[in-house]
């Protein structure tokens, strides 16, 4: 943890009270604090606006409020440097959790992922530079983005305003390609795509890097199944 940053602050939501208790060991042992734990999508919201947490660790399926509804509303609440959401699902392709992308969430985590990774997930979110498990997330937005999906991430927005560059590192970055990799095939330096891809979250009100990734899908920008790359070994958040 960097000494001029304040501790990391979570609230995890999930309908199983040993789920819960599980992540929050796990947090706690690496100075990450828990402010609150929810059973529902409902009491998630409200602990959000009680405490103001940095990351919701999100279930998606609950009762009385889902994740879904809860993240769109934390979301909605939050602002663009407000709290971020992380998905926990059972499945790698849970097909509710391309719906919570959409609502706002930064990515999403299997369940059974190790102590590790879910803490360098949730610092790497908090950073806002997080494409959480790249090759699962690509995969499940290529299976379930869809013509006849309803388009509930920015529909107002439009790619006019970037420049031919920023529009081909888009499309790059919506194929699953890390800043390296993206430099690389562009012939350009790490500094220079981070820059792009700064520039391109801020033309287009986006987030992070996930929303930019959906984003891609809905517009057309890419379509599902073209265009996708096997991503080269692992992620330091990949479950």
């Amino acid at each position: 943890m960097s000494m001029d940053q304040p501790p990391l602050r979570a609230v995890i939501a999930d309908d199983h009270a040993l789920v819960r208790t599980g992540f929050k060991m796990i947090l706690a042992a690496d100075g990450i604090e828990v402010t609150a734990e929810a059973a529902d999508g409902a009491e998630a919201v409200a602990a959000v606006r009680r405490t103001r947490p940095d990351i919701v660790l999100m279930d998606i399926r609950m009762p009385e409020m889902d994740g879904i509804e809860a993240t769109r509303r934390i979301i909605g609440d939050s602002g663009p440097d407000g709290t971020r959401v992380i998905i926990l699902t059972t499945y790698d392709l849970d097909h509710y959790v391309y719906a919570a992308l959409t609502a706002g969430a930064s990515g999403f985590l299997l369940k059974d992922v190790t102590p590790e990774h879910l803490v360098s997930a949730l610092r790497l979110v908090r950073s806002g530079d997080a494409l959480l498990a790249p090759t699962i997330t690509r995969r499940l937005i290529e299976r379930f983005a869809r013509r006849d999906e309803p388009r509930t991430i920015a529909p107002h927005r439009d790619l006019s305003g970037l420049t031919p560059r920023e529009i081909e590192v888009l499309r790059l970055l919506a194929t699953g390609l890390s800043n390296a990799e993206l430099a690389s095939q562009l012939i350009l330096s790490p500094t220079t795509i981070k820059s792009h891809i700064g520039r391109i979250l801020s033309k287009l009100d986006l987030r992070d890097r996930v929303q930019a990734v959906v984003f891609a899908y809905e517009t057309g920008l890419i379509a599902p199944g073209r265009g996708a790359v096997v991503a080269r070994g692992g992620s330091p958040t990949q479950p």
